[in-house]
């Protein structure tokens, strides 16, 4: 009887050994790839839009065509600080330092999606999101969803997180360039 149990015992560690550990490490590189990849697409995205000074629907898909790629859904959050310039001037004949600060606000996700989808309701037509310069542009891009490295990381070390995601990248910059249509 304890031959028999070691060797089952003996059996269940060659098979974890053999197996699950190498699947773990293969899944984690996956991981890693992906999150270059996203890296690179959240990068790429906002130097584009931060040198022409829009961000226009095809730099959009770009981006989610790249992130798609990777085989994970992801969550885009999209910022921009624009540039309130809240000018005061001493008198208009001397010199012209500018009273006052410069305040930011923000324009988010959405409202950065209806300017470039449009909204056929309202009949407004599709449109590039303008910039100007002195604007920073934020974005985010996480995984949405359980990658497998995930799911055996938790079935390895009893991990169990609702809010944490894998792959992620960020990136932000000002704006070098005001946007035209």
């Amino acid at each position: 009887m304890g031959d028999t149990l070691m060797t089952v015992i003996a059996i269940f560690l060659a098979v974890i050994l053999m197996f699950l550990f190498p699947m773990l490490s293969v899944s984690e590189r996956a991981d890693d790839i992906s999150q270059l990849a996203v890296e690179t697409a959240v990068s790429n995205f906002v130097d584009n839009s931060r040198a022409i000074g829009k961000i226009t629907i095809e730099n959009y898909e770009q981006l989610v065509n790249a992130l798609n790629a990777t085989g994970n859904s992801y969550d885009i959050e999209l910022e921009v600080k624009k540039l309130d310039e809240n000018v005061g001037k001493k008198t208009a004949w001397t010199n012209g330092q500018v009273i006052g600060e410069n305040v930011y606000y923000s324009v988010y996700t959405s409202q950065i999606l209806d300017t470039l989808l449009g909204d056929s309701a309202s009949g407004r037509q599709p449109a590039d999101y303008l910039m100007k310069e002195g604007d920073i542009l934020a974005c985010t891009a996480k995984n949405n969803n359980t990658t497998f490295s995930q799911t055996l990381r938790s079935v390895f070390y009893s991990i169990s997180s609702n809010n944490a995601y894998q792959v992620g990248a960020e990136r932000s910059g000002m704006v070098t360039a005001t946007g035209i249509r």
